[in-house]
């Protein structure tokens, strides 16, 4: 593609400084618009529309609202106390109703006539427990605000706990964590970097513009309105692991070219051609498996893989077009601050040790690779919000665990059914209530007093329980959110539901039937899902290499490694949320696919120049150093998430993203290359290196068209660039005087100081050759053949003006003109 004669590198060259403030423009907007995204915490939102809870969830918005709940434990209370402390609960605005034993009890009767076996689920030992329902959802700030001024009123006498209470610390608990990793990672790949680099700048350079990316793709996260906390938390830091690689390729080659001794420009137009087609493949690659989860019928699957899709995407074209701009501002300062290598010169010993351990490397894949596919789909897996509660050792999970202890687990549920008949309803109420690990089931007509109509009561109570359409019954089971017999008390519960509303619609709500329809409809995504990332990564390895051989070895470590890292959660007897589960194969395949390509560009570069053992040996040797430093950037974030995460759903992704990096980077410099030796015949060609040198002596070839400046512009830079001398030697000039008058000299110059002479700086002399160069052929012979004509119509004028000369009135009139043009200079 040309525009106007250019090509598009020429145009990402000429015009760097309008794309330097395009990407100012980006970066101000994108710093607007990030505190505007929203954040959802709750997965049950990601439900199709189409599954029971989802409808569910929306009638109870339209007719009741959808509450949230939450948990009070109060300590060394007596049942007075633990009254008061209810009634000022029951009083904050956004608290639907606390449920407690002075529903069904009269607890300011004598003790003697209360039957504290009756309430032992409330109070005992001077404990009380109580379920609070709001009249929002866990996540609106209506909620947040009640969950706050409920810990005031408890204080130090209790423990406050439930979704709600998980919901409102879950959001700055998060942005905390992640910054915290993300600082560390920042730290920890400036110092990879530094060890794999020459100079103290590049790895700031690098940094820089994948933070510029990473800004603009948080902040253009606004079209989507909202995301979830799990794109927010591991998008950034996804981005920045596993799009280093692209700058890394783009500022090696500019190097490698400078040192042929092109010019800047020319070097930089040199490496962009050469190092887009990596680039490119690379990035598109990773795109297409993070795309991938878009396929998704859970809805959280499409957040996520647009999110980290979008982020790949702006980081390949910021570095495509901001970063050239950024080198050639900062060569000089790169060149400054180079240190000596700290990495020795590639040997040959790891490649060696490679291919003596590729056979027995081989046959220990081929061993477990089977097992493991089918382990994987045998682990403890987790489907629904739990996963995204606090994990062990946070305030809100050890609370938890005491009121557990005391009086028992507490998953609340609520059946919707038709609003015509009390009876049923009451019936129905009450064989609910006799369940065995029922802890109660409260009803309107199951609290009403015989013989007292519905009509009597006030609307405002009534409205609790019933609506228009809908009567809801508060259902508290003895369970966990999530777990086989909380599914199977859900089952229960719902055929109970139907056998008193045969052939009407009804709906059973909680985080456990959520739960169970989120697992009815992410477990068939995932061989969707995978299928259709590795077709999508394949196919743009054979659309960028022109091979259909090729994608399936560079493909076949990157998918053992898969399979391996997702078996061993059942090896380890690990819990493990089925969500990660689906999208670390995206991931992982997405983000080190590129190692298992560049092993095999390097493998085919050799056996040009040798034979298989030889290309083995010298593939591993050259691409350790790469592998190894890519991998472990990706390995320090995943791992910092694992480590510094109390989030379940978080910690556990990033175990799975950093140990399914660690185990692609063995394969890859391990299993690959035997692979590589087996299909030599089908992947390599005789004509391999040709056609390199070729392709990159046509990107040589290939010269930069560089703007031509109009006269007076160039005179306006030639003049910018010499002021900028002076005030470099007067800057100069006044340090050696103040050194002098700190030296007790007086404020002068040395005597052996020479000013510097009024040469033209390199610079210019380099845009003055430069636009020399840039005049064309044809134009040189116009105005050379202009100035051989001028010169002959001054000679003649010249042999006419000799020959007038003894003409005595021609002298005459040439005095009188003189003395004229004397008089008209002094009148100018």
């Amino acid at each position: 593609m040309k525009l106007k004669g250019h090509s598009p590198v020429d145009l990402i060259i000429n015009n760097r400084k309008l794309i330097e403030k395009i990407y100012i423009v980006l970066v101000i907007f994108s710093l607007i618009c990030v505190p505007m995204v929203g954040i959802n915490y709750d997965l049950t939102k990601y439900l199709p529309d189409s599954s029971p809870s989802a409808q569910a969830l929306d009638i109870m918005e339209d007719e009741f609202t959808y509450p949230g709940m939450g948990r009070v434990m109060l300590e060394d209370v007596t049942l007075y106390e633990a009254k008061n402390i209810k009634d000022r609960i029951a009083d904050v605005d956004g608290v639907d109703m606390v449920m407690w034993c002075d529903m069904a009890t009269n607890i300011y009767g004598s003790s003697e006539f209360i039957n504290y076996d009756n309430i032992d689920d409330y109070y005992k030992d001077n404990t009380a427990y109580m379920d609070v329902i709001f009249t929002d959802k866990d996540s609106s700030n209506q909620t947040h605000k009640a969950v706050h001024e409920i810990e005031n009123i408890v204080g130090d006498k209790g423990l406050v706990a439930g979704s709600a209470v998980s919901d409102t610390n879950l959001g700055p608990t998060i942005n905390k964590e992640v910054a915290r990793v993300m600082a560390l990672a920042v730290v920890i790949i400036y110092i990879i970097l530094t060890i794999t680099t020459t100079s103290w700048f590049e790895p700031v350079l690098f940094l820089s513009v994948l933070g510029i990316a990473i800004l603009i793709n948080m902040g253009t996260n606004i079209i989507f309105g909202e995301i979830s906390f799990l794109s927010n938390a591991v998008g950034a830091v996804l981005q920045l692991a596993c799009s280093m690689d692209y700058s890394i390729f783009l500022l090696h080659a500019f190097t490698q070219e400078r040192a042929t001794g092109a010019e800047p420009e020319q070097a930089m137009a040199n490496a962009w051609r050469t190092a887009f087609s990596s680039i490119g493949a690379s990035g598109m690659t990773t795109i297409v498996g993070f795309a991938a989860m878009a396929l998704m019928n859970f809805g959280i699957g499409p957040d996520m893989g647009f999110v980290l899709a979008k982020g790949i995407a702006l980081s390949l074209l910021t570095v495509l077009l901001l970063m050239p701009a950024l080198i050639l501002r900062s060569q000089n300062i790169i060149a400054r601050t180079q240190h000596r290598p700290f990495i020795p010169k590639q040997g040959r010993g790891i490649g060696e040790f490679a291919y003596k351990i590729r056979r027995i490397v081989f046959l220990v894949v081929l061993i477990i690779i089977i097992p493991c596919y089918i382990a994987q789909g045998m682990a403890n897996f987790s489907y629904g919000n739990e996963a995204v509660a606090n994990s062990p050792g946070t305030p809100v999970y050890e609370a938890e665990q005491q009121m557990n202890a005391k009086f028992g687990k507490s998953n609340m549920m609520i059946a919707l059914v038709p609003p015509d008949s009390n009876i049923t309803e009451k019936k129905m109420t009450e064989e609910i209530n006799d369940l065995s690990y029922v802890k109660y089931a409260l009803s309107l007509s199951s609290v009403l007093p015989e013989g007292i109509p519905e009509d009597f009561l006030p609307e405002n109570i009534t409205s609790l329980m019933h609506s228009k359409n809908w009567a809801r019954v508060i259902i508290n089971v003895r369970s966990a959110g999530e777990s086989d017999d909380a599914f199977k008390f859900s089952d229960n519960i719902r055929a109970i539901i139907d056998k008193y509303y045969p052939n009407e619609t009804t709906y059973l709500v909680g985080v456990t039937p959520s739960t169970q329809d989120i697992k009815d409809i992410i477990v068939p995504d995932y061989n969707r899902v995978n299928i259709v990332s590795l077709l999508g990564v394949a196919l743009v390895i054979a659309i960028t290499y022109k091979a259909l051989i090729l994608p399936i070895v560079v493909l076949i470590p990157i998918e053992c490694a898969i399979f391996i890292n997702t078996a061993l959660p059942y090896i380890y007897g690990q819990r493990t949320m089925y969500l990660g589960f689906i999208i670390v194969g995206c991931i992982q395949l997405g983000a080190t696919v590129d190692y298992s390509i560049l092993m095999t560009g390097n493998y085919l570069d050799a056996r040009s120049q040798g034979d298989k053992k030889e290309a083995a040996i010298r593939a591993v040797s050259v691409s350790a150093e790469s592998v190894m430093t890519s991998g472990l950037i990706v390995m320090t974030v995943a791992y910092g998430l694992y480590f510094m995460t109390s989030v379940e759903a978080i910690s556990g992704l990033g175990q799975l993203i950093g140990r399914g990096a660690l185990i692609s980077v063995i394969l890859v410099l391990f299993f690959l290359p035997m692979c590589l030796m087996l299909f030599d015949r089908w992947i390599f060609k005789s004509d391999y290196a040709e056609k390199k040198h070729a392709k990159m002596n046509k990107i040589r070839a290939t010269k930069i068209k560089l703007p031509i400046l109009s006269e007076l512009h160039q005179q306006r830079v030639n003049l910018q660039n010499q002021i900028r001398e002076n005030r470099k030697a007067r800057n100069k000039e006044l340090r050696l005087k103040l050194k002098n008058l700190m030296n007790g000299d007086g404020f002068k110059l040395p005597q052996n100081y020479t000013p510097p002479t009024q040469e033209p700086s390199k610079q210019q002399q380099t845009e003055e050759s430069a636009h020399k160069r840039m005049i064309g052929k044809k134009l040189r012979m116009r105005i050379h053949n202009r100035i051989e004509m001028r010169k002959e119509q001054l000679e003649q004028l010249a042999q006419r003006l000799g020959s007038d000369k003894n003409k005595p009135n021609d002298s005459q009139n040439d005095n009188q003109n003189d003395n004229t043009e004397e008089n008209d200079h002094e009148n100018r």
